[in-house]
């Protein structure tokens, strides 16, 4: 597949052309983004190929401001007609946009002038991959699924995918950065059994560079395991018991309190966790760090969607609350000042525990492990949790059998403060890093 049709320095003279343009129609600031991505995917059902994809999309985002009031808009063609139409549509919603205290640029000196450059974070790594070679992974990876057991006998198939993208953001106050970055997977979902008793679960592999990639044959291997241990699943009787979230679902936990601390639903009042800055959310032993320039890193960057300069920080210390996420328009809104996060968290990293993924299950004893998440039963402003779930009985620290068809409830507030334990057995497949999460106990409703 070819590479990149916009070179870079393409995209720097679109974003500057952008920027005289919005001058010389009157705004008194602006911004722009432009990028190119481009990737395939194909997926293989019973060795045949089932699906073929190719995408390459690019655009342009320019935000004018006239004094402080804003306008948005946006464009995939890139001729220089389109840019000034672009551009007059913006000015044009900011002439009947209400004036908004909190809206600009950000403060010039915090922007990213200078210092990191994005090559030394190591995010972009292309894969020649013919379509022929990605079939062939996907075949592997598949076949191994099936090579399992004859008791995995359908699939959803097996899926080899790459992108890659660059982009250019710029500012009239003189900012200009960008960077190349890339992202590859591999992934299979298969079924076994029939009728009421057919279970399905996958596994995933995701990677700035393939080489980092497990093999398809792990990645089949795994997936073929998951789904046959689904087999004979019970339901269970409502109780109160001790629940450890497996490390893919453990993000979610702390994608949940990432939300509640965020800028946005701090203005708007609607978190549980308003005005817990310097106070406990976690128990003493929960440390969380962001280290924005992890070289590699699924959410590493120099600087955030306001073009502010990124720094490692310390979220969580000791179980206490040290700083929110914020962007420069949420951090003018609360009186208080950007973080660095304008467009989401930057790799954070849960400091893991001492024990492994057994030892967990040793730690519980008795009570359930959670596979599978269902449903989005979570209400921000209250707290309140309630899923529907899939997993494991565990009876003295070794699963007993499995289980479907539950729900777990709780509150985030008491779940945090009630984890027991965190796992050294870290699966990285985003901008959160975390083992899995033992929960002292939460209710489990089922027949």
């Amino acid at each position: 597949m070819p590479g990149f049709n916009i070179t870079n320095k393409k995209l720097s003279a679109l974003a500057l052309q952008a920027l005289d343009t919005a001058r010389a129609g009157g705004a008194s600031d602006c911004e722009v983004d432009v990028s190119e991505g481009f990737g395939q995917s194909v997926t293989v059902r019973h060795q045949e190929v089932e699906t073929i994809e190719y995408n390459r999309d690019k655009g342009i985002s320019i935000s004018v401001y006239l004094g402080q009031r804003r306008g948005h808009a946006s464009t995939s063609d890139f001729s220089a007609q389109s840019l000034r139409d672009t551009v007059d549509a913006a000015l044009s919603i900011a002439r009947f946009t209400a004036t908004d205290p909190c809206a600009g640029l950000p403060d010039e000196k915090l922007l990213a002038r200078s210092g990191l450059d994005a090559k030394t974070l190591d995010l972009y790594h292309p894969w020649k991959l013919s379509m022929e070679e990605a079939i062939h992974l996907a075949r592997r990876c598949e076949q191994a699924a099936f090579d399992v057991s004859p008791l995995v006998t359908n699939s959803e198939g097996a899926t080899v995918g790459t992108h890659e993208s660059h982009f250019i953001s710029a500012n009239s106050l003189g900012f200009m950065g960008g960077y190349a970055a890339s992202r590859h997977s591999i992934s299979c979902a298969v079924i076994v059994g029939e009728g009421d008793e057919m279970q399905r679960d996958d596994w995933y592999s995701g990677h700035r560079a393939a080489e980092d990639l497990s093999s398809p044959e792990i990645i089949g291997q795994y997936a073929a395991q998951r789904t046959l241990s689904r087999l004979g699943a019970r339901k269970l009787s409502t109780r109160q018991v001790p629940v450890l979230f497996e490390a893919p679902l453990a993000t979610g936990l702390i994608g949940s309190f990432v939300h509640a601390v965020s800028g946005g639903a701090l203005y708007r009042k609607s978190s549980f966790l308003l005005d817990t800055l310097g106070q406990p959310i976690f128990p003493k032993f929960m440390h969380i760090s962001e280290r924005p320039h992890l070289p590699r890193g699924l959410a590493s960057s120099p600087f955030d969607d306001d073009g502010i300069a990124t720094h490692d920080r310390e979220v969580i210390s000791d179980g206490v609350l040290q700083g929110y996420f914020l962007s420069t328009y949420s951090a003018r809104k609360l009186g208080m000042a950007t973080t660095g996060n304008a467009g989401g968290s930057h790799n954070l990293i849960v400091e893991p525990g001492s024990l492994d993924f057994e030892g967990l299950l040793r730690t519980m004893d008795t009570g359930l492990l959670v596979t599978e998440l269902l449903g989005h039963g979570i209400n921000y402003v209250t707290g309140d949790y309630s899923r529907g779930a899939a997993g494991y009985w565990v009876e003295k620290g070794e699963i007993a059998y499995p289980v479907q068809e539950i729900t777990i409830a709780g509150n985030l507030k008491d779940m945090f403060q009630n984890i027991v334990a965190i796992g050294n057995d870290v699966v990285i497949r985003g901008s959160k890093q975390v083992g899995s999460i033992l929960i002292h106990r939460m209710t489990v409703a089922g027949n």
